[in-house]
């Protein structure tokens, strides 16, 4: 991977990760976001792999929390659950042009279903 490339990366990483540590995140209208924040307890975010192709990077997110709250009807469960988030940066001349985001609740709602 050459400087810019590395660059771009670092400048995806840094910014999922300010947006998680300053809770920023709920402010981007990404779907889902706040009853996330809300129904997942002790969540824990971890960027897990980068996938760089032309002037796009995509970041996968693992997530980790506690289910402590309702989420898409399903009531608390307690239980320890897995999230994958994924975030498309656009870039053009080393800079954030464009960002989209979106989780894979078809593997969050399966863990939320009784006896999962």
């Amino acid at each position: 991977m050459n400087t810019t490339r590395q660059q771009q990366v670092e400048a995806a990483v840094k910014w999922i990760e300010e947006a998680w540590n300053e809770g920023t995140l709920s402010q981007t209208g990404q779907g889902f976001i706040g009853q996330l924040e809300e129904a997942f307890t002790d969540r824990q975010y971890e960027v897990d792999d980068v996938i760089v192709q032309g002037e796009k990077i995509i970041a996968r997110v693992l997530i980790t929390g506690k289910h402590t709250g309702s989420f898409a009807g399903n009531p608390a469960t307690g239980k320890a659950v897995r999230i994958t988030q994924f975030h498309e940066f656009t870039f053009q001349e080393g800079r954030i042009t464009h960002r989209f985001g979106w989780f894979d609740t078809g593997t969050l709602l399966p863990q939320l279903q009784a006896g999962a």
